[in-house]
């Protein structure tokens, strides 16, 4: 069916799917987190990021599924991969990584039409307290904005979950960037905020599919895209943490439809 002829739209243009469309979101979602499952171990001191962004190349073509973000917009890799304090839309290239680095890893898949779109932290090497501390509050901080979701809540609502979190921990949220709509398109109503006022914004319906991924910085928000116009970095060079989860709202809550098959959603797994 037709993505136009598919379930109706909210006044504000955000898709309401039906229950048959939370299964192909899943499937899209399941190989999205397997690929980032079997990358970490292909993430250490000395590989590069086009290593990295060549396996996940790989994979997806190994999986008869197609990459969302080749050719998207002119980009042409399969992934962002965002290290230190690059917030989001790091170009894989030749920079190597160092010990004690930390990576956003972003891949978008479609399966049978399906967007799955997630990212995940890695370390290379050592993991600084500092780094580990930023990365803990920004993976709680997706979380808490997960746990808001229910229908008859608003955007609002997950946003100042996130936020509130997020500077109890004296740290910043960015809002050059935010989370999406997707389903059988890879960007559409709504814009996801991660910051705001409870109560405010459009309200939640069972049938929404959305991601929530927090950036979170340890110095201030501000962000400045580079000349490449994808690099997104942290104005004042601190460093920045990210983490993605595809959703779908149901009657009661949420389902995450990018769970990491082998437990491997945070770095620290191992």
């Amino acid at each position: 069916m037709n993505e136009t002829h598919r379930g109706r739209l909210t006044r504000e243009g955000i898709r309401i799917h039906e229950t048959a469309d939370f299964a192909g979101m899943h499937r899209a979602g399941a190989l999205a987190a397997q690929i980032l499952d079997e990358i970490a171990e292909h993430v250490f001191v000395g590989q590069t990021t086009a290593a990295i962004d060549k396996l996940i190349e790989d994979k997806v073509n190994a999986s008869g599924a197609k990459s969302a973000t080749i050719g998207y917009k002119g980009y042409q890799h399969a992934s962002c991969i965002s290290v230190n304090h690059v917030v989001c839309h790091g170009i894989p290239g030749d920079k190597v990584l160092k010990d004690g680095d930390i990576l956003n890893v972003d891949v978008t898949v479609i399966v049978d039409g399906w967007f799955g779109d997630t990212s995940r932290m890695y370390v290379a090497g050592k993991l600084s307290r500092k780094s580990e501390r930023l990365i803990q509050v920004t993976h709680d901080a997706l979380m808490k904005g997960i746990e808001a979701v229910r229908p008859g809540a608003t955007f609002g609502d997950i946003g100042h979950a996130i936020q509130s979190y997020v500077e109890a921990h004296r740290m910043s949220v960015v809002r050059d960037f935010c989370g999406h709509g997707l389903g059988r398109v890879f960007h559409s109503p709504p814009n996801v905020l991660h910051y705001g006022r409870a109560g405010s914004g459009p309200r939640l319906e069972e049938g929404m599919f959305f991601t929530i991924e927090p950036m979170v910085n340890l110095g201030r928000p501000e962000t400045k895209v580079l000349a490449d116009d994808w690099t997104a970095v942290t104005r004042d060079k601190s460093l920045s943490a990210q983490f993605e989860h595809s959703i779908g709202v149901t009657a009661t809550g949420a389902e995450i439809f990018t769970l990491s098959p082998a437990g491997k959603f945070h770095p620290t797994w191992a």
